[in-house]
C-alpha cells in the first residue's frame, strides 16, 4: 500500500472537494478511450473512479490494465457525477483518482459476482470465499453479526453473565445422534460434541450463577435441509427463581429489542400464546404459521354415521375426519391440481384425500353418491364453504390426519399465494411430555428428560403418561421454531422417576447422568431456560430461503463442504495413534 491509509469504505464516500482514500474488489470497468470508470465494491457499498486525459500516463495505464476482482486501493478528489446512479448510495459523486495502487491481480472468476446469478449452487459453495462478495451475502452476515451484539447486549444488561461450556463433553441422549471424538489418551473412549449446553448450563444454576448466556455452537449429526446444518449457533440462555412466565416475558423484550434496533420493526408485547392441543386442532402442526386463516374444521359428529366407510371407519377406529377450506380457489385447484394433492397427502401418510370442488351452482363432491340427503349441506355449513371454494377433508387416526392438513394447509396457501408479509410470533405451551413410539411400543420424551411435568400431572407419570403435560414452550415465527425451552426438574426423586418412566435402568442412569442427579442432592434453586437458533432467526429476518445464506461456510445436504472438501481422510498414524482402524466396506460383484 506503500503510505496509503484508507479513509473510507467505498459505500460511504461523501463531501464534494474532500480527498479521499478507498480500497476494494474491482466490480465493472467501462473503458471509453480517453476515459476509464472503474466501479470499486466493499462491503459498505460501490463508488466510481473517474480516469480521462487530465490523469498522470501512468496511472491511466493501470487503470487500464485492470480486470475484474482486482484488488485496488485509489486516492482521489470527491467530485460531483455527471451521469448519476440512482441505485447505489454513491450515485452522485465520483473520486478523481490522483494515485492508484493494484494491490493484487485476479483470474477471471468462475461465475460474475453480483446478486442476480443464476450460476447453480454447488459451483458457488465450491467457491464459497467468491461467493461471499456479492452483497446480498456480505448484508445477511453483517445482519447476523447485529443480531448477537444486540443479543449480548440485551442479555448482559438484564443481569445474565456470559459462560463457555466445554465443546468436548460426555455423550448424552438429548434425541439426535452425537458427533464423537475419539480420545488419544483413553484409547477406547470418546467425546461428544455437544448437542446442546443442556446439562452444563443447570448444573451452573446449581452453582448459583442465576442467569447464564453463551452464543454456543451446537452439533447433531442429523440428515439436513434448507433450515438444518450439522453445526449451528443457539442463543442459549437460563434463569433461577423463575417460573414460565418469568423466561416468555424475558425473551419477548429480546425480541422486541432486536427487531427495533436491526430492522426497525416494531413488535407489539404480549406475544399470543397458544397451547400445543389448540394449535394442533386448528392448524395441523405445533408451529403454525398464523399470518392466515384456514383453519382445520373437525367433520366427525356429521358424518360418523354416514355411508361412506372411509370416514364412519377412521371414526371408530378412534381417529377424526377434518378438513381445510382454499377459499375461491376452485379456479386454480381443478381436478388435475387436486390429483397431484391427493398424491402429496398419500406421501406423507394419508390413505388419500376426499373433496367438494364448488364451480357450478351443484359442488362436485367425490364421496357425494355415500351422503344421504343433507349431509352435505351440513358439510358446507359447517366448514363455511361458498360457490368457488374447495373443501378438502381427510380421515385417519389423529396423529395422521391433523399433521396431514397442516402440511396441506401451508402447501395450498403458497400455491394460492395468499400468505401476507410480515412477522408472526407465536408461543406454543404446554407440550405433551410424552409421545408414543409405535415401533419401540414404548413412551418416549417429546423434550429432553430434564423438563418439569405440570404440577397437576405428576401422578400421571406411572399411570397414564399420555395424559402428561409438560412445562415446556417453544417461540414460533411466521410458521418456523425459532427456539425450545422449559423449567426444569431440580427433584432428584422426581429425576429418577422420570429416567426410569422413559425406559431407562438405574444402571443406564448412573452412567450416563449419574454426576446430575447426584449435584441435585447438593440443592438446586427452581430454573428454567430456553435457546433460540441464532441461524433461523437471522435467516427469518434477511428474508433468505435457506441457512445456507446466512452461514459463511455451510455444509450441503450429505453433511459435507465443497470448498475444502470435510470431511476428508487422515492418515493412518493419526488412525494408529487413536487406536482406530478403518473398515472398509465390501461390495459383492455384480
Amino acid at each position: 500500500m506503500q503510505g496509503l491509509k484508507r479513509t473510507h469504505y467505498c459505500g460511504d464516500v461523501e463531501g464534494i472537494g474532500t480527498t479521499v482514500t478507498v480500497g476494494g474488489y474491482v466490480q465493472k470497468i467501462r473503458d471509453l478511450g480517453n476515459l476509464i470508470f472503474i466501479d470499486l465494491r466493499d462491503r459498505e457499498g460501490i463508488v466510481q473512479l473517474a480516469f480521462d486525459d487530465g490523469t498522470d500516463r501512468e496511472i491511466f495505464k493501470k487503470a487500464s490494465s485492470c480486470r475484474s476482482e482486482f484488488v485496488l486501493m485509489a486516492k482521489g478528489v470527491v467530485r460531483e457525477r455527471e451521469s448519476k446512479n440512482s441505485a447505489i448510495k454513491t450515485g452522485n459523486i465520483e473520486i478523481y483518482v490522483d494515485d492508484l495502487r493494484i494491490l493484487a491481480k485476479a483470474q477471471t472468476p468462475p461465475f460474475e459476482i453480483t446478486d442476480d446469478t443464476n450460476v447453480n449452487e454447488e459451483l458457488r459453495l465450491k467457491y464459497r470465499y467468491l461467493d461471499l462478495r456479492r452483497k446480498v451475502l456480505q448484508d445477511n452476515l453483517i445482519l447476523r453479526g447485529k443480531l448477537a451484539k444486540v443479543a449480548r447486549d440485551y442479555y448482559y444488561e438484564n443481569g445474565f453473565i456470559e459462560i463457555e461450556t466445554p465443546m468436548l463433553m460426555k455423550s448424552t441422549p438429548e434425541g439426535a445422534r452425537d458427533y464423537l471424538v475419539p480420545s488419544r489418551v483413553h484409547p477406547g473412549n470418546f467425546y461428544a460434541l455437544p448437542q446442546s449446553p443442556q446439562i452444563y448450563k443447570q448444573l451452573l444454576m446449581i452453582a448459583g450463577y442465576d442467569r447464564y448466556i453463551q452464543l454456543a455452537r451446537c452439533f447433531r449429526d442429523e440428515d439436513l435441509r434448507a433450515d438444518r446444518q450439522p453445526e449451528f449457533t443457539q442463543i442459549d440462555l437460563e434463569m433461577s427463581f423463575v417460573d414460565v412466565d418469568d423466561i416468555l416475558s424475558m425473551n419477548e423484550g429480546f425480541v422486541k429489542r432486536l427487531f427495533q434496533e436491526v430492522l426497525n420493526v416494531d413488535i407489539p408485547l404480549p406475544l399470543p400464546r397458544m397451547t400445543y392441543r389448540e394449535a394442533m386442532e386448528r392448524y395441523g402442526s405445533d408451529k403454525p404459521d398464523t399470518r392466515f386463516g384456514m383453519e382445520l374444521c373437525d367433520l366427525s359428529d356429521l358424518v360418523k354415521d354416514s355411508g361412506f366407510g372411509v370416514f364412519s371407519s377412521a371414526i371408530e377406529a378412534g381417529g377424526s375426519v377434518r378438513a381445510i377450506v382454499a377459499k375461491d380457489a376452485a379456479g386454480v385447484l381443478t381436478r388435475k391440481e387436486i390429483d397431484k394433492l391427493t398424491e402429496y397427502v398419500r406421501g406423507i401418510g394419508a390413505k388419500g384425500l376426499a373433496f367438494v370442488r364448488w364451480v357450478e351452482d351443484t359442488p362436485a363432491c367425490s364421496f357425494a353418491k355415500f351422503m344421504a340427503e343433507g349431509e352435505l349441506e351440513k358439510i358446507l355449513s359447517r366448514t363455511g364453504a361458498q360457490k368457488g371454494d374447495v373443501v378438502l377433508i381427510v380421515a385417519d387416526k389423529n396423529k395422521v390426519t391433523l399433521p396431514v392438513l397442516g402440511a396441506l394447509r401451508l402447501k395450498i396457501a403458497k400455491q394460492l399465494d395468499i400468505i401476507p408479509e410480515g412477522y408472526n410470533f407465536l408461543w406454543i405451551t404446554e407440550f405433551p411430555f410424552f409421545e408414543y413410539d409405535e415401533d419401540s411400543d414404548t413412551w418416549v420424551a417429546m423434550h429432553n428428560p430434564f423438563t418439569m411435568p405440570m404440577d397437576e400431572c405428576i401422578p400421571y407419570l406411572d399411570s397414564d403418561p399420555g395424559k402428561v403435560a409438560a412445562k415446556a414452550f417453544d417461540l414460533v415465527l411466521n410458521g418456523v421454531e425459532l427456539s425450545s425451552g422449559a423449567i426444569r426438574i431440580t427433584d432428584a426423586e422426581l429425576q429418577q422417576k422420570m429416567f426410569r418412566a422413559l425406559g431407562l435402568s438405574d444402571e443406564e442412569i448412573e452412567t450416563k447422568f449419574g454426576f446430575l442427579v447426584e449435584a441435585y442432592k447438593y440443592g438446586a434453586a427452581p430454573h428454567g431456560g430456553m435457546g433460540f437458533g441464532l441461524d433461523r432467526l437471522a435467516m427469518l429476518m434477511c428474508g433468505a430461503d435457506s441457512l445456507r445464506d446466512v452461514t459463511a461456510f455451510p455444509k450441503v445436504q450429505n453433511a459435507s463442504e465443497l470448498m475444502s472438501g470435510a470431511p476428508g481422510y487422515v492418515d493412518e498414524k493419526q488412525l494408529e495413534e487413536l487406536q482406530i482402524a478403518c473398515i472398509k466396506e465390501e461390495r459383492a460383484n455384480d
